[in-house]
């Protein structure tokens, strides 16, 4: 498999999880141990399990962390959806980072096939 840093997941993974980041801070000062805080885990939570799968040795192994790395992305949206309505986040903000979401998550979905795909045609991986 190809190092992390030229993997698209990871590239857009990462590309959000700074821009989630960013946002985050501008939340409100009594959100910053809560909302923002939870929003920076997740979003680091999906490029950080990205890159640690794909230094693992079997294709199980990366699956599991790849299917971690989803998980952490529903997360990511449900947090901008609230932030949102909590209106921490402008609507334009909001539309560029659920956009940069959704092409996090095709990528994401993109490898995780590709990785189960390779899995079938080598057993015991």
């Amino acid at each position: 498999m190809a190092p992390y840093h030229s993997l698209k997941a990871w590239q857009h993974a990462r590309r959000l999880a700074i821009e989630c980041a960013r946002s985050a801070k501008r939340f409100p000062e009594y959100e910053q141990d809560a909302l923002a805080d939870q929003l920076r885990r997740a979003c680091y939570t999906v490029v950080l399990n990205i890159a640690e799968g794909s230094a693992k040795r079997g294709s199980r192994e990366y699956r599991k962390y790849l299917d971690t790395a989803n998980g952490s992305l529903a997360e990511v949206e449900t947090a901008l959806g609230i932030a949102r309505e909590l209106e921490y986040i402008p609507p334009a903000e909001f539309g560029r980072l659920e956009a940069l979401a959704t092409e996090t998550g095709k990528t994401l979905f993109g490898l995780l096939r590709k990785i189960t795909d390779h899995a079938r045609r080598q057993p015991g991986t």
